[in-house]
């Protein structure tokens, strides 16, 4: 039998015994017929013939017809299924298809907001508690490069006032410390004698930030707080805790190109997730090398 001839025992096999969704099947079935349509022209027509490098020049087709990397995974999660079925019907001895890789899918990452934006952000009103509270939030989250997860679990004892510090539990139960600036301090002198009026004297809950219901806040309030000043001050899109977060890392990075620092601020366990996650500008990290590593400079004329 030729490949066109198993293609529809192939889908028959998918849809009775292992109960794929139409969608799957559907999908399956035309890449295979376009396919199998190509490699006749090439007279590759045999099982038999399905070799490494046929499917290989199968891949470099699919890549100058600009397939995205969604469409070259889904081709050949395919080719790998109906080779194993071959396998399995006995027309071939192993899997050529499992020897491709899919490309990895592209790390999205959030956009950050530049400074003009952030002080936008974060010209909030100063004689509302609720704005009062949320404006040290936002404070902490841009001027420490907080999780949302590190912000919530914050307690009073945590903020070392004398130093602008703040004791940080972070991912894997490590704790930190990291500074805070004469902004966030000055938006915590504001909210702290309003925390302490919302507790009317209670001594039993340590959070920092709490509800007006005397609890210690919850994520996804912090989440819709948030979105909801950044439609106020007039911000395109949503706002969320990590995209401060995002916007701290990239800020410090730009103005101090030091690496390590960043890494030890964000509480990354290793440096490559830092690269990755604050947008290296190349040209910068070149010039830097240029300026100086001792084979990379230039000769003083």
């Amino acid at each position: 039998m030729t490949l066109a001839e198993l293609r529809q025992p192939f889908l028959d096999h998918l849809a009775g015994e292992r109960g794929l969704a139409e969608l799957t099947l559907t999908s399956y079935g035309r890449i295979l017929a376009d396919d199998i349509n190509a490699l006749a022209g090439l007279r590759v027509e045999q099982p038999e013939q399905l070799t490494l490098a046929v499917l290989e020049r199968l891949l470099v087709s699919w890549r100058s017809r600009g397939l995205g990397d969604a469409s070259l995974a889904l081709r050949l999660a395919a080719w790998r299924t109906f080779c194993q079925y071959l396998i399995r019907e006995n027309w071939l001895d192993d899997n050529p298809a499992s020897q491709l890789k899919a490309p990895r899918k592209a790390k999205r990452l959030p956009k950050n907001l530049d400074v003009d934006s952030i002080t936008q952000l974060l010209r909030l009103p100063v004689d509302d508690p609720l704005a009062i509270r949320d404006s040290a939030m936002m404070e902490l989250l841009y001027g420490s490069g907080l999780r949302l997860a590190e912000l919530v679990a914050l307690d009073v004892d945590a903020i070392h006032t004398r130093h602008r510090e703040l004791r940080v539990l972070g991912k894997g139960n490590k704790t930190r410390i990291v500074p805070y600036g004469r902004f966030a301090a000055e938006a915590l002198e504001r909210w702290l004698p309003i925390r302490a009026q919302w507790l009317g004297g209670r001594l039993d809950e340590l959070a920092l930030f709490i509800s007006q219901r005397q609890q210690r806040i919850h994520p996804r309030t912090v989440q819709q707080r948030l979105n909801y000043w950044g439609q106020q001050q007039g911000l395109k899109g949503t706002l969320h805790p990590h995209k401060l977060r995002h916007s701290f890392a990239s800020h410090m990075l730009e103005s101090s190109g030091d690496l390590r620092a960043v890494q030890e601020l964000l509480g990354h366990a290793n440096l490559s997730t830092t690269q990755v996650y604050t947008h290296l500008d190349f040209q910068h990290l070149a010039k830097v090398y240029d300026g100086a590593h001792p084979r990379a400079r230039k000769k003083k004329t």
